[in-house]
């Protein structure tokens, strides 16, 4: 029977036979050609069909357009977002809540103001009460700085990532936990450990204090509060400086469990130093998270409530609760890949592969926002904060180690110049019951001499003999034996140590029950112009802290930087007068009162430059540049004191200068709406 469909020959029909399509629209209907035996060849050896690759090209043009408009629609949603969360701010108000978290975050800041005071308070006690060695005491000191330095990068990438909010109760638990455990640390190894932990934690409070704080603010508000806010770390210096003067130098207010568990008044002066840590971590608590790092993130209906939370209790406090919070939020934020890559993780595996994962993906977004800050667009103006916040950091931390050592150096060549020296004198059969104090005796000899229940401090005996003698219950600072010999003689119930006696011979000489650690004695080890430096140091800076928030949205962050860096270069000449104690002080009282305006003004512009998704990270690395430079000078500036003030003087005064020309080349950021 023939087929309707086929020719005489026993072929197909040709394409012409039916009405013409389109050469896209071909389909089915190409199927059963003459060359079909040729295609299917070609089908065979994978070759594909023309109409699977023209489908292919058409989806892929369409994919192509769809991603272009979720491009353009998501740059235009980017560019809404911070003019839409300005009006939302505005709407908000500044209020209450505004001043609640004002109080919170300053506590959080006035905690890193008390750690940066209190090594420097407890070292001269507790160096004698752990025998800390002058080396040990200056790694004591560095591994601090370091601490704060690696915390703020990290804590800084982190709150990008994880939340203002959440970072910051890490950071302060870490500080109060580490901090608590210091002051029951007996050996120093472990006061250490548990002082660079603290540091640690408490060094990524300042990046993560002024983000959270700044994404608070409308933009008319942000110079001067945020000028308020760091206020608060001079009255850090002020808590620690009163506390420490208050008590420390009481003795009795320690106690001592048998003779290896000891918990001296310098222990409680750490304790009471945590109260304002511990003050702000409870109000974080009660915080919220900041809406606009929800609203980076996709979390819209989390970042409306708060919104609203902030909206209502302002008005409320205002008298006006009868206004409603009419703003709505689309959720239109994009996923990236590496979210959603988090969410399909987080729903399989183990909860240590997910954990691994969670955590692992989050520090690559983290470095990928370090990474990120070397656009051609943030690079130059970066480069200049950069400049900018080692000048002044550079300076200000090597003044700030310069004069409380330049004041002990003067204290130091005042008691040298006192010193009384006894040559070649012979005291036989007599009591010592009194105390020895800055003295040095040589070649003397000292014959069946009793010295008991007395004070040796700063006192050398050089080529001298001790024969028949008796020592009992003697407390020593700064003394030592050198090249004496030490004959038929006792030791007990004394801390003079082997360490003490420098190419001593001794011959048939006995130490009964000798005391375990070093001698201290408060009275002496903490002059009270340790206390009054810092102390008045730290109120030095009210009047700058006052001028800079009054005129910092008046005049411009960029003319209070330059300004007060340059004012503050001028006043580091004053210092080539500095010939007594009370002329250093009165010096580092105006320094510390100009520079403080330049911080101020340093800290506003740093948050503000930024977009909110960097904010952290960028804040973070400048502040721990800061550390760095603190670190630096702190090892230059001590280095010259005893030999010279010209060197100090003049490397403060060329950062300075440098640093106030380089900051008036960065952009004006006063009426900047945050990116």
């Amino acid at each position: 029977m023939d087929d309707p469909y086929h020719n005489n020959d026993g072929g197909y029909p040709y394409q012409t036979d039916y009405p013409p399509q389109e050469e896209d629209a071909a389909s089915d209907a190409t199927e059963g050609a003459d060359d079909d035996d040729q295609m299917y060849e070609g089908e065979y050896q994978g070759v594909p069909h023309p109409d699977e690759i023209k489908e292919a090209r058409r989806a892929a043009r369409m994919e192509a357009r769809r991603k272009a408009r979720m491009a353009a629609q998501q740059e235009e949603e980017e560019e809404n977002l911070p003019e839409q969360y300005e009006t939302i701010m505005e709407d908000c108000g500044h209020g209450r809540f505004q001043w609640m978290l004002f109080f919170v975050l300053g506590l959080a800041l006035m905690a890193d103001g008390v750690d940066g005071f209190v090594v420097g308070f407890v070292l001269p006690s507790a160096e004698k009460d752990m025998c800390i060695s002058n080396a040990d005491k200056g790694l004591l000191g560095l591994l601090v700085y370091v601490a704060m330095m690696v915390g703020a990068l990290v804590w800084g990438g982190l709150c990008d990532k994880m939340g203002r909010r959440k970072c910051l109760i890490y950071v302060l638990t870490i500080d109060l936990v580490f901090s608590f455990l210091s002051c029951f640390a007996q050996g120093y190894g472990f006061f250490l450990f548990f002082r660079f932990c603290s540091g640690f934690g408490i060094g990524g409070s300042i990046p993560i204090v002024y983000t959270y704080f700044t994404e608070f603010l409308q933009m008319d508000k942000r110079g001067e509060h945020l000028s308020w806010l760091c206020m608060f770390w001079m009255l850090g210096g002020l808590y620690a400086s009163f506390t420490a003067w208050g008590i420390i130098p009481h003795y009795g207010w320690g106690f001592a469990i048998g003779s290896e568990f000891q918990i001296h008044s310098w222990r409680l002066f750490i304790l009471v130093c945590l109260f304002p840590a511990l003050a702000a971590l409870v109000g974080v608590v009660f915080m919220p998270e900041s809406p606009r790092f929800l609203l980076e993130n996709a979390r819209h209906d989390e970042a409306w409530m708060i919104l609203r939370q902030v909206h209502d209790t302002n008005w409320k406090a205002k008298g006006e609760p009868e206004r409603v919070f009419t703003v709505s939020l689309q959720e239109n934020t994009p996923q990236t890949q590496e979210d959603e890559f988090i969410e399909i993780q987080s729903e399989t595996g183990t909860a240590f592969q997910r954990w691994t994962v969670r955590h692992v993906t989050m520090l690559q977004q983290v470095m990928a926002n370090i990474m990120s800050l070397s656009a051609p667009e943030l690079r130059l103006q970066g480069l200049f904060l950069v400049v900018v916040w080692f000048c002044l950091a550079f300076s200000y931390h090597g003044l700030g180690v310069w004069f409380p050592d330049m004041i002990k150096y003067m204290q130091y060549e005042e008691y040298e110049s006192k010193v009384r020296v006894f040559h070649r004198e012979r005291v036989e059969r007599f009591h010592f019951n009194f105390s020895l104090v800055n003295q040095i005796h040589r070649e003397g000899e000292y014959i069946h001499d009793k010295f008991a229940n007395i004070e040796i401090k700063s006192v050398k005996f050089e080529d001298s003999l001790f024969e028949n003698c008796y020592f009992e219950d003697v407390r020593s600072t700064n003394t030592f034996f050198e090249n004496c010999t030490i004959k038929n003689t006792v030791f007990y119930n004394t801390d003079l140590w082997k360490e003490k006696f420098k190419d001593c011979r001794m011959e048939n000489t006995t130490f009964l029950h000798p005391k375990k650690g070093c001698h201290l004695n408060f009275q002496e080890e903490n002059d009270i112009v340790i206390y009054l430096v810092s102390f008045l140091g730290s109120l030095a800076v009210l009047p700058g802290n006052i001028i800079s928030a009054l005129f910092m949205d008046k005049i411009g962050r960029i003319r209070i930087i330059g300004g007060s860096m340059l004012a503050s270069s001028a006043c580091t000449f004053l210092l080539l007068l500095s010939f007594s104690q009370g002329a250093v002080i009165c010096w580092q009282c105006l320094f510390y009162g100009v520079s403080v305006a330049a911080w101020n003004g340093l800290e506003v512009i740093s948050v503000e430059l930024y977009p909110s998704s960097k904010r952290g990270t960028a804040f973070g690395i400048l502040n721990g540049l800061c550390k760095f430079a603190a670190i630096i000078a702190s090892f230059v500036f001590a280095a010259f004191i005893g030999i010279t003030k010209i060197i100090p003087i003049f490397l403060a005064f060329a950062a300075l200068v440098c640093g106030g020309l380089v900051a008036l080349k960065l952009p004006e950021t006063r009426e900047k709406i945050l990116s």
